[in-house]
């Protein structure tokens, strides 16, 4: 009964969202006011990060049974949302993904598609890996149409869609899929892999593909640190995200971060905070030129904050993990030219023959045109020899491949600590004891309340 009050409920307050390009001078402002429930701040994100639209600033409050947000954005140029197709089309997916939707029994973005077979693999990550993975596939006649691959922490894991050659439909054929299977496992298991390799296959179906991939490097563990002779180590100290994790009495875990900014950091911290049980009810994004620093008060589902140092450690490295792993380590190398049954396989070969690594690869197809990024780095992790890069590039095709940019192996600024956290955390701990005082009695303390719920107090100074 209870559930099926919830969902009248759901269904007579549906979301409202309003988008205006008059409130900043900088950025487009969305509004969305909704019913709450679990996982709702994660699903208006992906919306727009999957319109490649930029959070530069955010206001997050969702105590109680409204969730109210304010976010700012703008288009991959840095510029606001003026096209008014462009403005309904958001307006329309965050009401229908915010909005009341039957449940689907834990499952994340799964639809119905007869396009393609989704393959998710998990593994060791060793140089030449992909190579082998694509040349399994060309062999089975499996045209890979779209794929992202992420490595982390000596692990490796991908989300690739493909088809059959001869049909470009989905394989569904039980025996063949098995044998996609076995050959595929065999290849992530290599010969010392010391966890045991995974590969998942669905026909037909579709995932939101980064999602999965933050699930797969999740359960892969890919937080604990490893250690491998010969390979260049994650640089500690001010390059890497700065994480705090503060309790305000029994009410709230304050988690506090300051990282290098980057398209998707939003959605990649809530969606691991979402995959940890946990329930973001405030917080605040503040972005600058080039550093990110965002606060979020949280609970455990059970209504908890974090309670233990065991916990509050794995939830600082879960954090850092998140972070690191979409981080573009290496040389951004562009491929477009004509797709073909074997194209993926033969470029990933010229890599592991000149000695590449691929740290992160995104495969693209559109129109019989093939689109891939790689980032890569020698074997040791260090940057690859221009001579290398253009001896590669002759081999391909001058035309086909470019360098794109160099990413995360140059020098470094010198940090500069920001003072925006301090700052604003002694804000929130200071009203936090005024509105719990003993001093403030009867209806001040409830006026107080009421009007200054603690967090929206001092987000909304940072947002002006």
């Amino acid at each position: 009964m209870d559930d099926e009050y919830a969902k009248l409920i759901r269904r007579v307050n549906q979301p409202r969202v309003v988008i205006d390009n008059n409130a900043c001078g900088d950025a487009t402002v969305i509004q969305v006011d909704s019913i709450n429930k679990h996982g709702i701040l994660l699903e208006v994100i992906q919306v727009l990060t999957d319109m490649n639209l930029t959070i530069t600033k955010a206001n997050i409050s969702s105590d109680g049974g409204w969730f109210m947000n304010v976010f700012n954005v703008v288009d991959s140029d840095g510029n606001k949302i003026r096209d008014k197709e462009v403005i309904d089309y958001i307006q329309r997916r965050i009401e229908t993904s915010a909005g009341f939707v039957p449940s689907r029994r834990g499952s994340v973005g799964v639809m119905p598609s007869e396009e393609h077979t989704s393959i998710e693999l998990a593994g060791t990550d060793r140089p030449g890996l992909l190579s082998e993975v694509c040349a399994v596939l060309a062999d089975l006649q499996c045209n890979v149409v779209n794929a992202e691959i992420w490595t982390h922490n000596a692990r490796a894991a991908a989300v690739v869609h493909v088809t059959d050659d001869s049909t470009g439909c989905a394989i569904t054929d039980p025996k063949r899929l098995s044998t996609i299977k076995k050959l595929l496992c065999n290849v992530l298991k290599g010969s010392d892999d010391l966890k045991t390799a995974k590969t998942v296959l669905s026909a037909p179906g579709v995932m939101h593909r980064e999602r999965r991939l933050h699930q797969i490097m999740f359960a892969d563990r890919d937080y604990e640190k490893v250690e491998r002779a010969g390979v260049r180590a994650v640089e500690e100290g001010s390059s890497r995200p700065q994480i705090t994790l503060l309790n305000i009495e029994k009410d709230y875990t304050v988690i506090t971060m300051s990282s290098k900014d980057r398209p998707k950091l939003l959605f990649d911290i809530v969606c691991t905070l979402t995959d940890m049980q946990y329930v973001v009810f405030h917080g605040m994004v503040h972005t600058g030129e080039m550093e990110a620093y965002q606060e979020f008060y949280i609970r455990h589902v059970d209504g908890l904050p974090i309670s233990s140092e065991a916990e509050r450690v794995r939830v600082i490295k879960c954090l850092e993990a998140a972070i690191e792993r979409r981080a573009s380590e290496g040389l951004a190398l562009e491929l477009c030219t004509e797709d073909r049954l074997g194209l993926l396989s033969d470029i990933t070969r010229i890599f592991r023959e000149n000695s590449l690594c691929i740290k992160r690869a995104l495969i693209s197809t559109k129109g019989g045109k093939a689109k891939d990024t790689f980032y890569v780095t020698d074997v040791t992790g260090n940057p690859v020899d221009p001579k290398i890069i253009d001896s590669i590039r002759k081999q391909i095709g001058l035309t086909a491949l470019r360098v794109k940019h160099n990413s995360g192996l140059a020098p470094k600024p010198p940090h500069q600590e920001t003072t925006m956290g301090p700052h604003f955390k002694q804000i929130a701990v200071q009203e936090y004891q005024i509105i719990n005082s003993k001093e403030t009695h009867g209806s001040k303390k409830d006026k107080l309340c009421k009007n200054y719920p603690l967090p929206c107090l001092y987000t909304n100074v940072l947002l002006l």
